[in-house]
């Protein structure tokens, strides 16, 4: 099984407790425990958030039979997702550089190590 990796930014909101609140929320013990059950039951094999300042940098790795599209919106229809994606909003903006339709902007791959073989 071969994955495929996909990396998005997001911004926080500029407020240094929102940013304490949303660290919080997503640590082992705070996490609900259907999140990370929807996440891997869409298709997605990995999925990590950094932070630095108000930039959100996540990497999500995935299947490649997985339609990393449709399992966002999957996630959408699975227990506690809906409310979980409501309650990242209030911590969330999007980039200007994002479409219409991405709330997490995907980003471009500038260097890949792996692409350069000897």
């Amino acid at each position: 099984m071969a994955i495929q990796r996909t990396c998005m930014a997001l911004d926080l909101i500029d407020d240094e407790n929102l940013i304490l609140a949303y660290e919080q929320i997503h640590q082992p013990e705070s996490i609900w425990p259907e999140i990370p059950v929807g996440i891997r039951d869409a298709g997605i094999v990995d999925m990590q958030i950094y932070r630095i300042g108000t930039r959100l940098f996540m990497i999500v790795d995935y299947d490649e039979n997985t339609n990393l599209k449709a399992a966002f919106e999957k996630m959408g229809t699975m227990p506690r997702q809906p409310e979980w994606a409501a309650l990242m909003a209030g911590f969330q903006t999007k980039l200007p550089e994002a479409k219409a339709d991405e709330h997490w902007a995907a980003m471009k791959p500038v260097f890949l190590l792996n692409d350069h073989v000897q």
